[in-house]
């Protein structure tokens, strides 16, 4: 059985080196995406502050996100590709770091008390798989180091997951 470690850092680019190490053995051994989907939410979520919400939107064949494993209030299902922060990600193919949602145009309130969000997709082989969604009640909860360990922790997962 995995046991989580609380993480004792002030320095956030040690504390995501250090959530990459849980996380990937965490994943050791295991391949199915939804499962490591769910274990890699339910880390995030217990380890990173200041979060409301943490979770996964996959791609479906129809140009639409749908909801995937979560830690969190209840989410919005689906997400046109394109719309909000999470479509706007999947999209652009890059990483969206939003002080604040409510300046967001287009911003997809799926729960009211967020105010900041991070999203990042997850690429395979140039593809887009789906999107890593995190969220905060807090504005300018994120910054560069979040999204870069983030970026990170994201590919981790992808390389321990096998999407078919």
């Amino acid at each position: 059985m995995f046991a989580t470690k609380t993480i004792e850092t002030g320095d956030k680019p040690e504390f995501y080196r250090e959530l990459a190490s849980q996380l990937g053995g965490l994943l050791h051994d295991e391949r199915d995406f939804i499962a490591n989907a769910a274990n890699f939410s339910a880390l995030v979520f217990d380890l990173v502050p200041d979060l409301n919400w943490a979770g996964f939107y996959f791609l479906r064949p129809n140009d639409e996100l749908v909801l995937g494993p979560f830690q969190g209030k209840v989410a919005c299902v689906r997400i046109p590709v394109g719309k909000g922060v999470c479509g706007a990600a999947a999209t652009q193919r890059q990483t969206m770091l939003v002080p604040d949602v409510h300046a967001f145009p287009g911003h997809i309130a799926c729960d009211a008390a967020s105010r900041s969000e991070l999203v990042v997709p997850l690429l395979k082989d140039g593809r887009v798989l789906g999107v890593l969604d995190l969220d905060s009640p807090s504005p300018n909860r994120f910054d560069a180091e979040d999204q870069a360990g983030l970026e990170v922790l994201a590919a981790i997962y992808v390389a321990a997951s096998d999407f078919s």
